[in-house]
């Protein structure tokens, strides 16, 4: 079978590497041959696509697992004869005894029938769904199919069709994700894109880049959303810690607190607790027609140092106070 590829040589790796190697030389290889960092290369090109399907066979388990039994059989004698290699018959049914039922065991439905293919293209694009399994003549010299990449020795053009989508990994920050905006952003594959991001993007969301990805098919950016240092998104809901002082919490008023929008005024009620939460009404994040609130959790702050006029303010409000906060204690 001249067009038979090793998809392992491909990505030089051995037909023991675990997913995470498989990725890592996909990766590395693409970089390298890649059609926007080598315009005009043909060979780069044909090395690209060919990587491309390597890594979209090996880096799928069931995909990987029928290429591999493939790749055992299709050389064995007898395989390429029409009806293709025997199916195994189950082990202790020598033949019905009289009267006797035998008993069948149904295939795997993941099971091909290895037979049926006539080259090594049409078991790729079986395995890739890139058209209905079909059995067809050899293309005749002069027509349209006989330079249909893949039926020469030398093609290693991976593509069946024009316009295969891609998908890309993409973590911004959460400042990012809630303005949106152009943002300018580099793939894993060494491409720079100015990109047009929506407001409200959320982690597993997907950004779709018409015709930026193989061959004019479209690249789906993947978004992962940054950890912020201050804020938590929880829901359509933001946390957040805010610290006040001593007479801030015992006297209450209006404070600034920052939020997505800027910093706005709260008002703090006399005798806020330590830890006690507040709401903010609609400064959360939004989800449609709809936004969430923005959590503030107290965070009272005792003064490290003081000066001391402060310290004999202290004392004479230790003085005048009254109260006994561990008188209620259950001791």
């Amino acid at each position: 079978m001249e067009n038979f590829r090793n998809y392992y040589q491909i990505l030089e790796l051995p037909q023991t590497a675990d997913s995470s190697e498989i990725k890592q030389a996909f990766r590395r290889l693409a970089r390298t041959c890649h059609p926007d960092l080598n315009p005009g290369d043909k060979v780069a090109e044909e090395k690209f696509k060919a990587i491309g399907e390597a890594y979209e066979v090996l880096s799928d388990p069931n995909r990987r697992a029928q290429y591999d039994e493939f790749s055992r059989y299709w050389q064995q004698k007898g395989f390429q004869k029409k009806g293709g290699r025997k199916k195994p018959r189950a082990k202790g049914n020598r033949g019905p005894r009289s009267g006797a039922r035998v008993a069948t065991e149904a295939p795997a439905a993941d099971t091909l029938d290895f037979g049926e293919f006539a080259d090594f293209n049409s078991f790729v694009d079986r395995l890739l769904e890139r058209r209905p399994p079909q059995r067809t003549a050899p293309p005749k010299p002069g027509s349209k199919d006989y330079y249909r990449p893949g039926n020469t020795r030398t093609s290693y053009t991976v593509n069946a069709r024009k316009g295969r989508d891609a998908e890309a990994r993409l973590t911004i920050p959460l400042t990012t994700a809630y303005t949106g905006g152009r943002e300018r952003i580099r793939l894993e594959d060494g491409r720079s894109l100015e990109v047009s991001m929506p407001a409200g993007l959320v982690t597993g969301q997907r950004v779709r880049l018409k015709k930026q990805g193989i061959d004019g098919g479209d690249l789906y950016l993947k978004i992962t959303v940054a950890p912020h240092e201050f804020y938590k998104l929880d829901g359509m809901d933001l946390y957040c810690q805010v610290p006040v002082t001593i007479p801030e919490a015992v006297l209450g008023g209006a404070i600034e607190v920052p939020t997505l929008d800027g910093w706005v005024k709260m008002t703090l009620p006399p005798g806020v607790r330590q830890g006690q939460r507040l709401r903010l009404s609609n400064k959360g994040y939004p989800e449609g027609d709809r936004r969430g609130d923005q959590i503030v959790e107290i965070q009272i702050q005792a003064p490290e140092q003081l000066t001391e006029d402060e310290k004999a303010l202290y004392r004479q409000l230790q003085d005048l106070d009254q109260s006994n906060p561990r008188g209620q204690l259950p001791v």
